[in-house]
């Protein structure tokens, strides 16, 4: 089971998110175990401070090496198994940052299935290079924008991981039909009653193939929504099923006439 250490500044952001929604079910039972370490703890001083000004001037201040460091050190003799000389995979220490490489589906499965990791969760303009550095950092970003701090993307990180652990999900089968599971794919539109919303002349109906009962068609259907969706919002992920062979004939021509303008559906 994954475990996941916080570093933080403010340990207060995670307690809510811990205890509510479906995704407490694998916190509370330990099949991913969460541990916050207020970073202040590890600081020296009467005033316990993380941060000071940056070298060559500049705005805001910069998170210190040495809390951080000593934070860091204090977690791996915790985690002790996971020590190298333990012979157990090394937890890697996971920094949030708009400079890293995007965080997607395949990297938290790969933490849903690992020992976990050390979450870093920077504040101010950035941390000490040298810190990050000496700890082998894996560097990760939440998308193209910038957030006051990294406690936001791990509780996101958290979320992710969470409802990849089995018993978390009503359904076993709900997360391998989301967006980026198999093949990749956006996930297709969804549909509940009543038949016809908003009531009235403005209404709309339901796809009348969801009504069918026609199982197959239902399939090719929102397998077509999904090539759809997926071609007009993310094509890159077109071109990445299609080089992975995850596309069928069927899906192939689909998508041909799609680009076409000639697609009934």
């Amino acid at each position: 089971m994954p475990r996941f250490d916080v570093i933080t500044l403010m340990p207060e952001l995670f307690e809510p998110h811990l205890k509510l929604g479906v995704t407490r079910r694998a916190f509370e039972t330990g099949a991913v175990k969460v541990r916050l370490w207020p970073l202040r703890d590890h600081a020296e001083g009467a005033y316990r401070r993380v941060d000071d000004r940056p070298f060559g001037g500049g705005p805001g201040m910069v998170m210190l090496a040495e809390p951080l460091h000593r934070c860091i050190e204090a977690i791996r003799a915790d985690r002790g198994a996971c020590a190298p000389e333990a012979g157990g995979p090394v937890a890697p220490l996971i920094h949030f940052t708009p400079t890293g490489r995007p965080l997607n589906q395949s990297l938290v499965r790969e933490l849903a299935q690992g020992p976990g990791a050390l979450l870093l969760c920077g504040r101010y303009e950035g941390v000490d290079q040298r810190v990050l550095d000496r700890h082998r950092a894996l560097n990760v970003s939440l998308g193209d924008f910038v957030l006051s701090g990294g406690d936001l993307p791990a509780l996101v990180l958290l979320d992710a991981v969470a409802r990849l652990q089995p018993g978390v999900l009503h359904d076993p089968a709900s997360h391998e039909q989301d967006s980026f599971e198999g093949d990749g794919l956006l996930e297709g539109p969804h549909y509940s009653r009543p038949e016809v919303w908003p009531q009235g002349s403005e209404g709309a109906s339901v796809p009348p193939v969801l009504l069918s009962g026609h199982h197959a068609d239902i399939e090719r259907w929102r397998r077509e929504q999904s090539l759809r969706l997926t071609a007009a919002n993310r094509p890159d992920l077109i071109e990445a099923a299609r080089e992975a062979g995850h596309l069928s004939k069927q899906d192939l021509a689909f998508l041909a006439r799609l680009s076409t303008g000639s697609s009934d559906t």
